[in-house]
This record gives C-alpha cells, sequence and structure tokens, in this order.
C-alpha cells in the first residue's frame, strides 16, 4: 500500500465525481462536496479531473507515504505540515517514502482536498468511486476513513517540475458567504412571500454535515405549516420544516423530501456550500432564474481558462 492512515481526522472521505442519472432510483450525487476545490487539486498532480482523492472536514488527516509520490492540497485554508514543515496550497508538493503529511484544523472554509499524483484506486460503484456515507457504499469500503486504513494509489508518481496555480485561480476562503439563490417551489407558501428568507443575514447552525445544515435567525411561517406531500428535492434546495429555521440540502441530500421548497442556491454557487461550516455567516441573493443561468455561465467562462473541463466539474 501506498498510504497509511495515522490520525483520520473528523471525517475524511475518498471522494471523486458525483453519480448522476440516478435520483429516480433515490441514489444521491454524493462525490466530492466542492467539486471545483477537487479539480483543482487534480489539475496540480497532472490528473483527470475526477481522480479519487481524500476529503477531509473540518479537521484532517495525518498520514505517511510509503513511496515516493506528488501530492496537491486546495480548499480550505488550514495549517498543514509536511515532516513538521508548513506546505503551501495550490501548488505540487513532492512527498518520498516514509514523509507525513499532517492536515491541521481549517480556519477558513470546511474542507480540504488532498490529490495525489496517480490518483487513489478505488473501484467504481454505479460510476463513481466516491463514498456515499448515507448508503455505506463507494470510496474505501464505504466509510469515513479510520486510523491503520492503507490505501493504494493507481499509478503513483513524482513530478518533474512544480505545479502552482495563478493567483486568480485559487478560490478565497471566508467565514461569511454571499449565495445567488433563486425562488422554488413553494417559495409563495411563506408568509411574506420570501423578503425574510432573503432580507437576513444567517447563520450556520451546529446541524451540519454533509446531508445538509440548517440556517439559524429569524423564524420563517409557512401557510402549511412546514408540512407537504413529498416531492424531489436537489443540493442547494432550500427547504422550511415546521420549526420555521431553513435547512439547505447539500451534497449527500435525499432525492424527496417532505417540506416546502422556499429558494434553490444556483448552480453557479452550489459548491460553496462545501465550504460552510457552523457560526459562519450566510446571505441569500435572490436571482430571477435569467439571471441566475446569465452568472453561470459568466462563471463557466472565468474558469474555462484554467480548467477546460468546467461544464462537467460544476455540472
Amino acid at each position: 500500500m501506498e498510504l497509511t492512515i495515522l490520525k483520520p481526522g473528523l471525517q475524511t472521505t475518498v471522494q471523486a465525481r458525483a453519480r448522476h442519472g440516478l435520483r429516480h432510483l433515490g441514489i444521491p450525487a454524493s462525490g466530492a462536496a466542492d467539486p471545483l476545490s477537487m479539480a483543482l487539486a487534480n489539475k496540480l498532480v497532472d490528473n483527470s479531473w475526477d481522480a479519487a482523492l481524500l476529503e477531509a472536514t473540518l479537521l484532517g488527516p495525518s498520514l505517511r507515504f510509503e513511496t515516493d509520490c506528488s501530492f496537491a492540497l486546495t480548499g480550505a485554508v488550514a495549517a498543514s505540515t509536511l515532516n513538521g514543515d508548513s506546505v503551501e496550497q495550490h501548488c505540487s508538493i513532492n512527498a518520498r517514502k516514509g514523509d507525513e503529511l499532517v492536515v491541521g484544523a481549517a480556519i477558513r472554509g470546511a474542507r480540504v482536498y488532498i490529490a495525489f499524483a496517480g490518483g487513489l484506486d478505488m473501484p467504481a460503484v454505479l460510476g463513481s468511486a466516491s463514498t456515499c456515507l448515507v448508503a455505506g457504499f463507494g470510496g474505501h469500503e464505504g466509510r469515513v476513513l479510520r486510523k491503520g486504513d492503507a490505501l493504494r494509489l493507481e499509478s503513483p508518481r513524482v513530478l518533474s517540475s512544480v505545479h502552482s496555480a495563478p493567483a486568480e485561480f485559487r478560490p478565497p476562503m471566508s467565514n461569511s458567504h454571499a449565495l445567488r439563490a433563486c425562488a422554488a417551489g413553494e417559495t409563495d407558501q411563506l408568509r411574506d412571500r420570501g423578503a425574510l428568507l432573503f432580507d437576513t443575514n444567517w447563520q450556520v447552525g451546529e446541524r451540519a454535515d454533509r446531508m445538509g445544515l440548517q440556517l439559524d435567525g429569524d423564524t420563517l411561517v409557512v401557510e402549511s405549516g412546514g408540512r407537504m406531500p413529498s416531492a424531489a428535492v436537489f443540493p442547494g434546495t432550500v427547504q422550511c420544516p415546521e420549526n420555521g429555521a431553513p435547512f439547505l440540502l447539500c451534497v449527500d441530500a435525499g432525492t424527496v423530501g417532505g417540506y416546502p421548497r422556499v429558494a434553490q442556491v444556483a448552480r453557479a454557487d452550489r459548491h460553496v456550500l462545501a465550504q460552510l461550516k457552523p457560526r459562519d455567516r450566510v446571505r441569500l441573493l435572490r436571482r430571477e432564474p435569467d439571471e441566475a443561468v446569465a452568472e453561470f455561465r459568466a462563471k463557466l467562462g472565468y474558469w474555462r481558462r484554467w480548467l477546460p473541463q468546467i461544464n462537467e466539474v460544476l455540472i
């Protein structure tokens, strides 16, 4: 094996591309919660954009290299070291057999991505190597990593030259977020037709994981009392349950829900959901559908200069 997990961190999983086209079977997309950061990490080590890598939530892992290999870190800002020396994010780094990488706690943002040159060697399940924690399949035995786990790399290698991302292609991380969002199927059921939802500075609550996160702040009131027949939901859907606290669905969200859908985060900002953590501040910026589409196209055009596959990344 080429990697040994010394400490697993808070929640470290193997992730890759999402599973699309299976929601009618009740299978969530899963995949990297922040696919943009995944693609950026893989680019730095000459992998395909969706090569299997590690996603570390809030507190990263410690691992030992059992072979020479290059790696790269992207995503949340976290103090990380290789054999005790600080390592930079958004550039490739060469490690030697026996070297130990320690990824610290997230300072800004919530998830760090660790890509290895050659990619993790993981079998595809339903078209992806990603871990689906809610169903217990994919990735490494369908679960979070544990101390002592040994991981294999598909084709480990050391890069002949260092790769570094230009400053304009290093997404800034923050503890305050503005998310573009559109009205959804039941926005009109809100007593104020959504005025409070889009005018409130929300705070991410302690109830937060890959399935979704609660927004704390003002209490919303829906005419249905927070109940309705089950209907389709997607990552980025904002539901309003009976307690009036908006719940923002994330990458591992189920496929249907019985709470009113009061907003939908625009596709341009959906990857940002991965970097929200408890006590972060969030504001929803209301957009009309045509505005959201235009801004998404503009974002694709910006990133295409560095990531030609961006249309696949932010699908």
